[in-house]
């Protein structure tokens, strides 16, 4: 072997080396974000079951993979919209538990000055134009920051989160007509955790789920859910294609809600089975399969995996600390930066 071809030799292994080394640091970056979203969810609904948190929340919990693998395939200037159940979207796209816990509590220091709550977390920062209570509603608004992004010509995408239950609205249809027709760079991404409120999903939406955008011309994928490394792999494409100004893109994602429609919503043998949430809590639950992942491809083991849940949990519990202790806004601003 010449001097030369030794030293290409060595040189590809050192690219090979480095690339191992950052998939390794990216999916244990993907299993800590899962984890910080697990832990903060867990900790609100503590703060609701306690009485210390005005109002209700929409939990995320079982569905990390999903905002997780698709944020991680996004930019910083990149959109997103979310839905009522937007924790785990704000998290994913880069934003902080303390200013999110001091919004939930309605401290002035919350992303919108305690005003927004729950339903309506918006870090324009991270390119998150917010979350939305109305089902569908924030459809309009995700396409409106793709049609921007193409009038500007940048190569921003906007990712537009929604719930199954968004396909019995009609906004949704008429921006993604709009969108296939203007090739517009958005992805609409179906969270099907398969229950709209305590219906089960077929009972609601007829025929396939992936039917629907396919009529538009839309590009469609479907993926399990619970795969954070599929979600961000089929993202990153969807993504990658949208820059390239090959229109928008639907990703419907296979997933499940381990609580309540609502914190309130405790007892629901009445409209599924307590077999059901324990498969999907116990054979499905996608930190645990990410985990087990991760052990058996040799990037971590049990100790490693242990210090990232408690370094999430030092997080979170300081988080908690700054919103209790942060002042409520001045009353005198009661109708500033509201709009009606």
């Amino acid at each position: 072997m010449t001097q030369t071809t030794q030293s290409n030799v060595l040189q590809r292994r050192k690219i090979d080396a480095s690339a191992v080394l950052a998939g390794r640091e990216r999916w244990l970056h993907l299993y800590r974000q899962m984890v910080r979203i697990r832990l903060f969810e867990e900790q609100v609904n503590e703060l609701y079951t306690t009485a210390r948190m005005p109002g209700l929340a929409h939990l995320y919990i079982g569905q990390e993979a999903v905002a997780v693998g698709v944020c991680e395939a996004l930019r910083d200037d990149d959109y997103i919209t979310s839905t009522h159940r937007g924790h785990g979207h704000c998290l994913a796209k880069g934003g902080t538990v303390d200013r999110m816990f001091a919004e939930l509590l309605g401290k002035e220091a919350g992303y919108c000055r305690g005003k927004g709550g729950s339903m309506h977390i918006a870090d324009q920062e991270k390119g998150n134009l917010g979350a939305n209570a109305i089902v569908g509603g924030s459809a309009g608004i995700a396409s409106g920051a793709a049609l921007s992004a193409k009038m500007r010509k940048t190569d921003q995408v906007a990712v537009c989160f929604f719930g199954e239950g968004a396909l019995g609205q009609g906004l949704l249809y008429e921006v993604m007509n709009m969108a296939s027709l203007w090739k517009l760079p958005v992805i609409y991404v179906c969270e099907n955790n398969l229950y709209c409120e305590y219906t089960y999903y077929r009972e609601t939406t007829a025929g396939e789920i992936k039917a629907r955008p396919e009529a538009f011309g839309i590009h469609t994928e479907v993926v399990d859910g619970q795969n954070v490394r599929k979600v961000f792999e089929t993202t990153t494409l969807l993504v990658d294609r949208a820059r390239q100004g090959l229109g928008p893109a639907f990703l419907q994602c296979d997933t499940y809600r381990y609580h309540g429609h609502y914190v309130g919503d405790i007892d629901r043998a009445y409209y599924r089975s307590k077999e059901e949430e324990l498969d999907w809590s116990t054979n499905r639950d996608p930190l645990k399969l990410h985990a087990a992942w991760l052990v058996a491809q040799g990037f971590a083991d049990e100790a490693q995996l242990d210090k990232i849940r408690s370094e999430a949990q030092a997080e979170i519990a300081s988080g908690v600390d700054y919103a209790m202790k942060a002042p409520f806004p001045e009353v005198s601003e009661v109708d500033e930066n509201v709009y009606f």
